[in-house]
């Protein structure tokens, strides 16, 4: 499923987008739990591939292999996603994970294939933060290669918080040949194929990293800082 002309228009309006080539500080954080053998799932890819044009969001597919026993193997399932949407189920309260769903800000979740509660919650976000915004996040290149990152905060911060470190692929498309999506071919963008806790930091002094080796190409970072214990999102920032 592709989305129509008129759901991204609408979808560009609603977060006041005028264009994707604009740099912005603080992207609103997009955590997509998906799968290759969830039939549920291809509108929801599609819309986090149309937000990965906008530089006002940061959107990342972490693909979850809890549906690899179903008849296909997700190629980029891993445990560990698995892993952090229960644990954002637990926080959440709630009993169960699903697919597909959607992290914004580290804070609300909604169905990743529901576009207009979707577009509600990252507009909501981008008019009033709930929290992000209160570090700065800048990775920087290194003569010698690689990239410095700093984090800076903007106030006290009441809570520790985990600086991250999320490596990803930009795009690529999968021929899948059983499960629920035998016979389609779909397009991922921002896979993720590494999240890691880069440190423990409490805001008190600002916090360095280095990351000394180059990026394959066709991949990107980003760094995401958030409370404790998977609360909100206090800051991001991708690169290149």
């Amino acid at each position: 499923m592709q989305l129509q002309p008129s759901v991204i228009i609408a979808f560009a309006a609603t977060i006041g987008l005028a264009s994707p080539v604009v740099a912005q500080q603080n992207p609103v954080v997009v955590e997509l739990y998906t799968s290759q053998g969830c039939a549920a799932c291809p509108p929801a890819d599609d819309l986090l591939n149309e937000m990965a044009l906008h530089d006002e969001i940061l959107p990342l597919a972490l693909h979850v292999d809890y549906w690899d026993y179903i008849g296909w193997a997700d190629t980029f399932g891993h445990p560990a996603f698995s892993e952090r949407q229960k644990s954002y189920a637990r926080k959440m309260g709630r009993k169960s994970v699903y697919t597909p769903q959607m992290i914004i800000g580290g804070l609300h979740d909604v169905p990743g294939n529901a576009t207009m509660q979707v577009m509600g919650l990252v507009a909501e976000h981008r008019m009033n933060p709930f929290g992000a915004g209160r570090v700065t996040v800048e990775i920087a290149d290194r003569a010698d290669g690689g990239v410095t990152i700093t984090v800076q905060a903007h106030d006290v911060l009441e809570y520790a918080t985990d600086v991250q470190l999320v490596r990803f692929l930009d795009e690529a498309t999968v021929e899948i040949l059983s499960g629920e999506n035998a016979g389609r071919d779909i397009t991922y963008r921002n896979i993720v194929t590494d999240w890691s806790v880069l440190g423990a930091w409490n805001g008190a002094q600002s916090f360095t990293y280095t990351v000394t080796d180059d990026l394959p190409e066709g991949s990107g970072l980003a760094v995401v800082v958030q409370e404790q214990g998977l609360g909100p999102i206090l800051g991001a920032a991708r690169y290149p």
